[in-house]
């Protein structure tokens, strides 16, 4: 059975996914930026209402997936203060100057997310080379990628999406997101034969996930 995890930049929009039948909740704030990690007492009022998945973000900022000494300590330290919500897993991703997965930064915050999951985000549509990228990530601990085939979204990226389903094997999840609607879902599923998708079923260019888009996602 498939599943759909909705992106969540504000509480409005994790109610609505979790109302209307998210099967997780990817947590964050910095809808402009592609998201950033989400306030501490926004995550502990939605973990105390909401009884599905929360995996939060951890990104001190928007721009690029390459971070100074400062930015990598703020990182751990958001993550061990998040952990202690009782949330579900992490999403992060860090790049080398050049833009290749940092195994060092990458490994010790997943040691540190211990025993919780942790996803790898869009900073892999960022890296270079597709294969090497996924044995990376792999190698660094993390459960799940999210990706759009290393291209601006899903429909242009779909072979590669196909390709990285092929080539993990079952090792690690394909998560696939970057531009999902319900209208092209069921296309991407037949072709990539993933298992699981992600979308801010945010259909009007606002702020909000929209209750009839996470409907249509789920139940296709």
């Amino acid at each position: 059975m498939s599943k759909i995890e909705i992106a969540c930049f504000n509480p409005e929009s994790a109610m609505i996914a979790f109302e209307n039948g998210a099967d997780r909740i990817e947590l964050c704030d910095g809808l402009s930026e592609g998201g950033t990690t989400p306030d501490f007492r926004v995550t502990q009022q939605l973990r105390e209402k909401i009884n599905i998945p929360i995996f939060v973000m951890i990104r001190p900022r928007g721009g690029d997936f390459t971070y100074s000494h400062a930015e990598f300590e703020q990182m751990k330290s958001d993550l061990i203060h998040l952990k202690s919500l009782k949330v579900d897993g992490f999403v992060f991703g860090i790049l080398d100057a050049n833009d290749e997965v940092n195994m060092e930064q990458n490994k010790a915050l997943v040691e540190l997310a211990a025993p919780f999951p942790c996803t790898f985000h869009r900073a892999f549509d960022r890296a270079e080379g597709l294969e090497d990228s996924l044995e990376k990530v792999i190698g660094c601990g993390f459960k799940t990628i999210l990706t759009s085939g290393q291209k601006p979204n899903v429909s242009e990226g779909k072979e590669n999406l196909k390709k990285l389903v092929e080539l993990s094997n079952g090792r690690i999840e394909i998560l696939i997101g970057g531009g999902l609607r319900s209208s092209n879902l069921e296309g991407i599923r037949a072709l990539t034969k993933a298992g699981y998708f992600h979308s801010s079923a945010i259909t009007d260019g606002g702020a909000f996930a929209n209750a009839d888009e996470v409907v249509a996602l789920k139940s296709k």
